[in-house]
C-alpha cells in the first residue's frame, strides 16, 4: 500500500477502485481494456438503431448521431485513441460507417467515403485530432505558464506507441 496522500492538510483515503464521470477504474490500465473492448461493442449502434431507422429528417438523424458520439469522447480521448493499435483504429472506424449506412439508408454499393461526405461528418479520427489542438492549444496559449508545452515533444515513446501531442502532428489517416 503506498504512502497516505495529504491534499491540503488532510489525509487522503487510497482508493484500488476510482469513479470519474461514467468510467470506474479498477486497474492501473484497465481503461485500455475497456476501450478496446468498447471499440466493438454493438451497444451504442443498438441504442441509436431506432432513431437512425426512422423517418426523422436526415440533418436531425446526423445532429443526434454526432452528439451522441461527441459526447462519449471525453478529453482522454486524445491519449486513448494514441494507445489503440491499427486494428483497433480499423474497428472503431468500421462502427461508424455502419452507423452512417444506416443514418443514410444506403447500400452496400456506395462507398463509406461517399456517405461520410454528403453527410458532412468527420471520423473519429479527425474529430480526437480536432478536440487535440483545440486541448493543446488553448494550454500554450493560456495565461498559465506551467500547462505551456506540458506534454513534450518526444522522438518516440519507450514502448513505440505515438504518444498524445503527436495526433496534432500527422494528418489523419484515412482507413
Amino acid at each position: 500500500m503506498p504512502p497516505k496522500l495529504r491534499l491540503r492538510g488532510q489525509e487522503v483515503e487510497w482508493q484500488t477502485r476510482v469513479r470519474y464521470l461514467a468510467y470506474i477504474s479498477t486497474a492501473p490500465c484497465a481503461w485500455l481494456l475497456r476501450w478496446n473492448m468498447s471499440s466493438t461493442r454493438a451497444e451504442p449502434r443498438s441504442m441509436l438503431r431506432p432513431v437512425l431507422r426512422s423517418h426523422l429528417p436526415l440533418r436531425a438523424k446526423v445532429a443526434l448521431y454526432i452528439g451522441y458520439i461527441h459526447s462519449r469522447l471525453t478529453f482522454t480521448a486524445t491519449a486513448r485513441y494514441v494507445l489503440c493499435s491499427a486494428s483497433q483504429r480499423k474497428r472503431i472506424q468500421a462502427q461508424q460507417n455502419i452507423a452512417q449506412r444506416m443514418i443514410a439508408g444506403a447500400g452496400r454499393y456506395v462507398l463509406n467515403d461517399v456517405i461520410a461526405r454528403d453527410l458532412c461528418i468527420e471520423t473519429v479520427e479527425e474529430f480526437i485530432q480536432r478536440i487535440a489542438r483545440r486541448m493543446y492549444d488553448i494550454a500554450n496559449q493560456g495565461p498559465y505558464e506551467f500547462l505551456r508545452n506540458i506534454v513534450p515533444m518526444h522522438e518516440r515513446s519507450l514502448s513505440g506507441r505515438h504518444l498524445p501531442r503527436e495526433l496534432i502532428k500527422t494528418p489523419p489517416r484515412h482507413l
